[in-house]
């Protein structure tokens, strides 16, 4: 009888590998694993020759998926659109809404709203301090797409001690060394603190390849680690949002025209600002892959139509503050003690102070 030769083993090949293979993982706590999509891993393609000089004509986009002839985005089955019923009675609209001609609200009407809200972002702030709740709040989206608006109203009329803005700029030397989250880690918030970060640490599945600042390795290393980081945010027991601000191509380049033209505006245009305009379906792609493997359930993502100013700050705010449960604690108006005597102290000449010169 002829002996039957052993198959060769072969080793697989860990590099080209699939990411998920390394994400779906159950943890403590889970009550199923997370089915991630089954996405080959990024390539580093050709640079196209577009011929426009740019500041960041050298650098390659890390970003592909294939042909791209489909968008990866979730299945929308399973995020529909929530009804009006899952909102709270108080914080439902006190009017119908009112729109102008071309189908935006009515700037009375929204004034009027946004005062509403803002009074119950007070009681929310109180709630949170009275608690000890730690809530974090991510704003991602394209440039322009009113992720800084939104911010603004939401601290308006609430405390910096207790509502505060994280937007950290580019790292320093040192800072690049660090593991990728440590430096938002420093900015997490203690009890009876709300955190609002003006872009996060998305920054690594988003700016970072498409513009070529970070390695294959590394982006494929934040989309294995953050889901993970994620859930062990909540698990400590932080309340994490995640809002994705979706503008169209349209409403973007209007934006960004008024923003060329309006000298008040102006400083909010960078190079880098124009350069994701131009790379904007590689953006997409990094959205719809950001998507694929982050939108979980312990921390799903939340899109905010924002081509209307108005009703995305309106329809953002109204959701945040649906999505922590709270009472009002305001304290009772307060009588102001009479002011006390001079009892014979002489001040001083007012002469001998300077003042601002009164020009108006």
């Amino acid at each position: 009888m002829r002996k039957k030769k052993k198959k060769k083993e072969v080793e697989p090949d860990l590099a080209a590998a699939p990411v998920v293979a390394e994400t779906a993982v159950l943890l403590p706590g889970d009550d199923e694993a997370e089915d991630l999509p089954d996405l080959p891993a990024p390539q580093l393609p050709p640079q196209p020759g577009n011929g426009r000089s740019s500041p960041f004509a050298h650098l390659t986009p890390i970003i592909t998926i294939g042909n791209d002839s489909k968008p990866l985005a979730p299945d929308s089955a399973s995020h529909p659109i929530p009804a009006l019923e899952s909102i709270p009675s108080h914080l439902r609209p006190s009017a119908p809404p009112q729109y102008n001609k071309e189908g935006k609200l009515k700037q009375s009407y929204y004034e009027k709203e946004l005062a509403r809200l803002q009074v119950e972002l007070v009681k929310l702030q109180y709630w949170v301090k009275e608690k000890g709740l730690r809530v974090v709040i991510l704003f991602e989206g394209r440039d322009a797409a009113g992720k800084g608006g939104v911010i603004k109203r939401i601290t308006e009329m609430t405390s910096p001690r207790i509502v505060r803005v994280v937007a950290l700029g580019t790292a320093s030397d040192r800072e690049k060394t660090q593991w990728w989250f440590q430096r938002y880690v420093a900015h997490l918030p203690a009890a009876g603190e709300i955190v609002l970060f003006d872009r996060s640490w998305y920054n690594r599945a988003l700016v970072e390849p498409v513009m070529g600042f970070c390695t294959e390795e590394e982006y494929r290393e934040f989309l294995r680690s953050c889901p993970e980081f994620e859930r062990m945010l909540v698990r400590s027991g932080i309340i994490l949002l995640k809002y994705w601000f979706s503008v169209s191509d349209e409403e973007q380049e209007r934006r960004f025209q008024s923003r060329i033209h309006t000298p008040t505006k102006r400083w909010k245009l960078s190079p880098m600002d124009l350069e994701s305009r131009r790379r904007w379906v590689e953006y997409s792609k990094a959205k719809d892959t950001m998507f694929a493997y982050t939108d979980i359930k312990q921390a799903p993502w939340y899109v905010v139509n924002a081509d209307d100013k108005n009703r995305a700050r309106l329809n953002c705010i109204t959701h945040i503050l649906s999505q922590i449960p709270y009472e009002d604690l305001s304290p009772e108006e307060l009588e102001l003690p009479p002011r006390e005597g001079s009892k014979g102290y002489i001040r001083p000449p007012i002469q001998e102070q300077t003042f601002v010169p009164e020009i108006y």
